[in-house]
């Protein structure tokens, strides 16, 4: 079992961001990009990866997601811009 979780933020080619989680990024990355996932992403082209939050398990991980997909855009962005390096 993969204890490792993540949460991620995808922008879209139209500039709106989904947020998600996974405990194998690559593997949804690519889920994402051929249509098969979320229904979100099937009617909004994914573009980039724009962050990601590593969480030591899956519930923790849940939470932050359904935590940041509260946070409005400009939040969201904030969110981003802080994460760069």
């Amino acid at each position: 079992m993969n204890s490792e979780w993540f949460v991620y933020m995808i922008r879209c080619t139209n500039g709106s961001i989904y947020t998600g989680c996974t405990n194998n990024l690559i593997r949804r990355w690519k889920q994402h990009v051929q249509g098969k996932g979320a229904k979100y992403l099937k009617a909004h082209t994914p573009k980039e990866v724009v962050f990601v939050e590593h969480h030591a398990n899956q519930s923790e991980a849940c939470s932050r997601e359904y935590e940041i997909k509260q946070f409005s855009k400009q939040d969201k962005e904030a969110l981003i811009t802080e994460s760069l390096p």
